[in-house]
């Protein structure tokens, strides 16, 4: 248990030290892939929630940027995390606000707390998630109201702009790479290899 703990503080320590180095063009690349990610999300709030009155864009948003587009090297910020957490996590917070809306000092407590223990028994583990979760809870009237629709827009509409998003511009340059491990190309693999079969096999 010790050795594994060194282990992650290792690890932790050596992704703080390489993402934190001044290094202009990185730091240029992270600020250009926030700003398009971010920007597209509230130009479709301003111009297409007003005619339909959807929400789309929303606080925790703002911390995933930091990881998906500061600190790219960290399990934490990807793919897998980004989208797993975010979903997960909304999915608890309406759950709890639909069984437990009052009182808030009990509702928004459980609901960052089981979002935490789901992300983490999934690997999906992605700090804004808290605060996706808590949203759904201490949200406005307009975001409570919205019940698991919540979770298809903004949650998930955001994320999968931030995504692809983050797959164009941390994968400019050479020093930047993301994902940084296979779980995203086992998983796009693990979707699209029913339909190749079945593609050989009408073929043949």
């Amino acid at each position: 248990m010790k050795e594994k703990i060194k282990r992650g503080y290792r690890i932790t320590k050596y992704v703080v030290y390489k993402e934190t180095l001044l290094d202009r063009v990185e730091h240029f690349w992270s600020f250009v892939g926030a700003f398009v990610g971010i920007g597209l999300i509230a130009y479709m709030q301003e111009n297409v929630g007003l005619a339909s009155d959807r929400l789309f864009l929303i606080g925790s948003f703002g911390a995933s940027s930091v990881l998906v587009y500061g600190a790219i090297q960290s399990p934490l910020a990807q793919p897998r995390n980004l989208v797993g957490g975010h979903v997960l996590s909304a999915l608890l917070g309406v759950t709890v606000h639909l069984l437990l809306p009052q009182p808030i000092w009990l509702a928004a407590p459980l609901a960052v707390g089981l979002s935490i223990v789901i992300m983490q028994a999934t690997k999906t583990l992605h700090p804004p998630g808290g605060a996706t979760a808590l949203v759904a809870v201490i949200g406005s009237e307009r975001v409570t109201d919205m019940g698991y629709w919540f979770v298809l827009s903004p949650v998930l509409t955001g994320v999968s702009v931030l995504l692809a998003v983050a797959l164009v511009f941390n994968n400019i340059t050479s020093k930047r790479k993301y994902p940084t491990d296979g779980r995203f190309s086992r998983t796009i693999q693990w979707a699209v290899s029913p339909t190749k079969k079945m593609v050989r096999r009408l073929k043949s």
